[in-house]
């Protein structure tokens, strides 16, 4: 039976960029949140892990922290390589 992809070396690669983006660009759960139209429990949920982000959310969430989809897709796969 495949893993839930919730529970992959993969999801918590991703779910650790994206708190240190978030952190980096100096916002707060709230803040970004704003930024982006939710709630911050939304955010929360993205964060521990709870919640899914498909493309178009994860790039809202990037622009928002100030980085480029492209530069956190790199910087994801690098981090997942090794």
């Amino acid at each position: 039976m495949p893993k839930k992809s919730l529970r992959t070396h993969e999801n918590s690669v991703l779910i650790g960029l994206l708190k240190e983006v978030r952190l980096k660009s100096g916002l707060t759960q709230v803040a970004l949140a704003e930024a982006i139209g939710h709630s911050q429990s939304y955010i929360s949920d993205i964060e521990s892990g709870e919640k899914r982000l498909d493309l178009i959310q994860l790039r809202e969430y990037c622009a928002a922290c100030g980085t480029s989809l492209l530069i956190f897709v790199k910087r994801f796969e690098s981090a997942v390589q090794g």
